[in-house]
């Protein structure tokens, strides 16, 4: 996600270190123009299922990014990634490839 489109702060609100506003409908846009094609990530939803619920679940996702800035704490679920090495050239026996 562009959070620089999501985030809200004027120098005002940087200078109080009050948390920037996470924009319910910005969240809804991003999550409307996600593209369908695209694998899934590591938490098993479809980016199809996200866009056709994006109004749905923009409320959820703003709270969850306002309440992991506040605490400074990241979800776990956050933390996983799938990484697969994909073959090009060479030996594939050859740990450097």
């Amino acid at each position: 996600m562009k959070l620089q489109i999501v985030l809200r702060t004027t120098s005002r609100d940087m200078e109080k270190n009050r948390p920037p506003v996470i924009q319910e409908e910005a969240v809804c846009d991003l999550l409307s123009q996600l593209d369908a094609h695209k694998s899934m990530g590591p938490n098993g939803i479809h980016l199809r299922v996200m866009r056709e619920l994006a109004e749905e679940v923009a409320k959820l996702i703003s709270i969850i990014y306002h309440q992991s800035w506040l605490t400074e704490e990241v979800p776990d679920d956050w933390k996983l990634t799938n990484v697969t090495p994909i073959h090009k050239k060479g030996w594939k026996e050859d740990p450097g490839n």
